[in-house]
């Protein structure tokens, strides 16, 4: 299928983008390179999105880390495969170039895989417009993908490349991460610890002009509860007592009453199974239960996330909880159980300098103001495993986008080289 090519002006929300009276000679050279490899930067979309690469298929994740390693083994980067079987899961790439020293080192954070697993009938590259592709993937997150690799190459081609410090870590699954979580993500929070400055290219919230400097915090729990069985007959009794499906409720609404108006805090109960015989498989996030209405219900269980803006707002939301849970109905008992999960990403005083950074260089290029992210509007992402290892982080380097995670992600391709432009010269200015 012939690529159509974007168009270089989007008169909607850009203007002009030929004037760069605020760019230096070399990051005229810089956005010039951006547009001689345009079409090779199409070509390479489509050629990772139209490979599957859902998390669990670790074959087709490993078939786009090879062509992404031939790109960054090509502009001169050493890479390496770290291979996920530890973690269960298909691995990572990991590329390094090392410049000057004492320059900063900056991170760039994508990763491979999709929630598109083979099985899923949402497989194929498509062009629909001038302005809208579709495709698995195609925004979250292989065309921030893809930015990495067009940005160092116009990096490279100007000249700069040579003498910057840079990490690029591709993640093979982001989408569903590999336990243990702590060996999941070990060598990036490793890459994160010797780094300056992290630089995310995951989806925020779709927009062109918006970046992302805080993320909140992801991280399953499961209320277990237990009751007597018994005929219905002698519930609320003093030897009966309420039964497990009334003490799982009274959990459930006193988190909403207590912790519901807590700013950007949200604990969200996806699941519950109660009654005689339960059964959970959680692998899978089934379940079966069991119960009549004449028999107090004998077990509950409940599964959840909750989402928090800093740590210190995870503990204490985790701490409040757990002394609902502890605050039984008579004859039950209950136990609150929180798995490992994405640290949040706050705000720091460094990610506002950065998004400050980012939006002179979008002015800078005439592509409009960029503003931060409403926290509520984005979710977790492994840029937040940098979080209080380096200087500063900013996530939401992408293609105007929408739909993801569903059969209806689409992204704007004319914002793929403009964007790139964008990255790239925030890459040379960081780097000097």
């Amino acid at each position: 299928m012939k690529l159509l090519l974007p168009a270089l002006t989007l008169t909607f929300f850009l203007g002009n983008i030929h004037a760069h009276a605020q760019l230096s000679t070399v990051e005229k050279k810089i956005v010039t390179n951006v547009d001689k490899h345009q079409s090779e930067a199409l070509a390479l979309w489509k050629e990772v999105v139209n490979i599957n690469s859902g998390t669990m298929n670790f074959a087709g994740v490993r078939k786009v880390a090879n062509v992404f390693q031939a790109k960054l083994d090509a502009l001169g980067l050493t890479t390496r495969w770290i291979d996920g079987a530890p973690f269960q899961r298909a691995g990572h790439l990991v590329a390094e170039h090392k410049g000057k020293a004492g320059k900063k080192t900056i991170l760039l954070i994508g990763h491979m895989d999709t929630v598109f697993e083979p099985s899923s009938p949402f497989q194929e590259f498509k062009q629909l417009n001038d302005s809208t592709v579709r495709g698995p993937g195609v925004a979250d997150m292989k065309g921030g993908d893809v930015i990495i690799i067009q940005a160092l190459q116009a990096l490279k081609d100007a000249g700069v490349l040579k003498d910057m410090n840079i990490i690029v870590y591709l993640c093979g699954d982001e989408e569903n991460s590999g336990e243990p979580l702590a060996l999941a993500r070990h060598d990036l929070i490793e890459a994160a610890k010797t780094a300056d400055i992290a630089l995310g290219f995951e989806d925020g919230d779709g927009r062109f002009e918006t970046a992302t400097i805080a993320r909140r915090s992801s991280t399953d729990w499961q209320l277990n509860v237990k009751g007597i069985p018994s005929h219905s007959s002698q519930i609320f009794t003093e030897k009966i007592g309420a039964g497990a499906i009334y003490e799982a409720s009274r959990i459930l609404y006193t988190f909403y009453e207590t912790l519901a108006k807590e700013p950007n805090l949200t604990f969200n109960a996806g699941m519950i199974l109660g009654g005689t015989d339960v059964k959970h498989t959680p692998d899978q996030n089934l379940g079966t239960a069991f119960g009549k209405s004449n028999v107090v219900a004998q077990d509950a269980i409940v599964t959840g996330d909750i989402r928090a803006m800093s740590p210190e707002q995870l503990k204490k939301a985790q701490e409040t909880m757990q002394a609902i849970v502890a605050k039984h109905l008579p004859q039950t008992q209950a136990t609150l159980v929180f798995g490992e999960g994405y640290p949040p990403l706050a705000p720091t005083p460094g990610n506002y300098k950065l998004l400050e950074t980012f939006n002179k260089v979008s002015l800078d290029l005439n592509l409009g103001p960029v503003r931060a992210v409403n926290p509520r509007d984005a979710g977790a992402a492994d840029i937040s495993f940098t979080s209080g290892y380096v200087d500063a982080a900013m996530d939401g380097i992408k293609v105007r986008s929408a739909g993801g995670h569903t059969i209806h992600e689409t992204a704007d391709p004319r914002t793929l080289p403009l964007q790139t432009k964008r990255a790239a010269v925030l890459l040379y200015r960081l780097g000097k």
